[in-house]
């Protein structure tokens, strides 16, 4: 495929994208861009934050990991759907209640400023951390696949899709992203679905026949059964379910659309109707996987994991699929990194620089968001080169084993404020947010000298925010 017809392809798309930050973006102010003047539809929430939810790892990184993992991705998913209606009824009952727009403000309600600054600066790197794996596992697609062979360099690469992610979501913010996030959810979805189609129509399969294939192959294995295995079933389900929790739940990102919803009930119905379609759309993702499989054996080829997708649909179909899959690609990228710089930008403002405190005027406090939304672009770009020295071939893995580390603390401080009634020295929490990720990773490390055979995978996580959780009751005041 012609790589100058690819290039101006996501150049015509980030102009539409530029068009509807136009549109949605007039008469925008602070309020705007931090939770949407709260009136956004529970419905577009709902759908662009799938595109959020799922990013440019999954639809490269879970298809192509079917070879190796089979579908065991699906008892993650089930924790998933587990963890939204723990948020719905839970969670978002207490934010509204409190009229937040940092979720993390409950934390300095419930036990004290430390401990509010110290959530706020976990969920911070913890979001730094996950978004930029996700855009360096596109971006490195974009460029081997597209820019390379104009000579193009990385570095150069990066700096401009940041730029294009600045201009769209400069002005606008959450008011801005609920459009963008739908019409890239919709592109995403419909590369998936086209995709899947073109491979069934060639190796010339019905949907049950090629099922049927996939299992003589071993991929459908949905459930693991070993109990010493990382992938075993109950473990993966409890981790997805609190990978949901604390990626979703007590994550600003992702709060940051829901808390725009005007009403608590809507914004229920977005969490849960989100559940259930996230179940669906990764089904198909897995489904998708298990036919690239397919497709690579008939047309010999070598590539696996993460590079699997890319190099079939751009060097073994025909260019109308390629065109499909770099937009469905791009429309991957862009939720997961456009929310991601907003909601630390948000962050930063209202819980670590206390901007709505501060005695200055409106077009001040807008100014001074908008310098903080650049110094997270160049945080982004920071951590982008670092991903592209690490270079791991497998960036879904990577991402949730991170995640494991830095949302744990999270988990841990919200698990006490609601579970119990103690306050706790508050001067000592940020003590403990960091022993327990540190503890954890030692425990990672020797695991096999600890626990024999049976092997910590994801729910590492849940070992880290009990951690945290056990450590802040020791600290605990009457």
């Amino acid at each position: 495929m012609n790589p100058y017809v690819l290039l101006s392809i996501i150049i015509a798309y980030f102009a539409i994208l530029l068009w509807v930050a136009y549109r949605t973006g007039k008469g925008s102010n602070n309020e705007s861009f931090f939770i949407g003047n709260r009136k956004s539809n529970w419905m577009l929430v709902a759908f662009g934050m799938i595109g959020t939810s799922l990013s440019g790892v999954t639809f490269v990184s879970v298809p192509g990991a079917v070879g190796a993992d089979k579908f065991h991705y699906l008892q993650i998913t089930i924790g998933y759907l587990i963890g939204y209606i723990i948020i719905a009824y839970v969670l978002l009952p207490l934010y509204y209640r409190l009229k937040l727009t940092s979720i993390y403000g409950y934390l300095q309600e419930r036990m004290g400023q430390i401990s509010y600054k110290s959530g706020a600066w976990i969920f911070i790197v913890s979001r730094l951390v996950g978004a930029t794996a996700r855009l360096y596992l596109v971006v490195n697609i974009l460029q081997f696949s597209i820019l390379d062979s104009l000579g193009v360099p990385f570095i150069v690469t990066t700096l401009v899709i940041l730029g294009m992610i600045i201009l769209y979501t400069y002005e606008g913010g959450v008011k801005t992203i609920v459009w963008t996030d739908t019409l890239q959810t919709t592109c995403m979805l419909l590369g998936l679905i086209i995709c899947s189609a073109y491979m069934l129509n060639h190796l010339d399969l019905s949907f049950a026949e090629s099922i049927s294939q996939m299992n003589k192959l071993g991929y459908t294995e949905v459930f693991n059964t070993d109990g010493n295995s990382k992938a075993f079933f109950i473990k993966q389900i409890l981790a997805g379910a609190f990978i949901t929790i604390t990626m979703t739940g007590i994550d600003q990102e992702m709060m940051q659309k829901s808390l725009s919803v005007t009403r608590l009930k809507d914004s229920q119905k977005n969490m849960v109707v989100l559940g259930f379609i996230l179940v669906g759309v990764i089904s198909l993702f897995l489904f998708m996987g298990g036919l690239l499989h397919l497709y690579g054996n008939t047309e010999h080829v070598t590539s696996s994991g993460d590079q699997l997708f890319p190099d079939i649909a751009l060097n073994h179909m025909p260019p109308f699929i390629s065109i499909i899959f770099i937009i469905a690609l791009i429309s991957a990228l862009f939720p997961s990194a456009d929310g991601a710089m907003t909601a630390l930008t948000s962050s930063l403002c209202i819980d670590i620089f206390g901007l709505k405190e501060r005695k200055i005027s409106p077009k001040e406090q807008e100014k001074f968001r908008k310098r903080v939304h650049l110094i997270v672009a160049l945080a982004f770009l920071i951590m982008v080169i670092i991903f592209k020295i690490i270079n791991d071939n497998s960036m879904i893995g990577l991402i949730l084993k991170l995640a494991g580390f830095t949302y744990g603390p999270l988990l841990g401080l919200f698990a006490f404020g609601i579970f119990t009634k103690f306050r706790v020295q508050d001067r000592l929490v940020p003590h403990v947010c960091v022993a327990a990720p540190v503890i954890s990773y030692f425990i990672d490390k020797f695991q096999e000298n600890i626990f024999g055979d049976f092997k910590i995978g994801l729910e590492l996580l849940i070992i880290n925010g009990l951690l945290t959780f056990i450590g802040l009751w020791l600290i605990r005041k009457k």
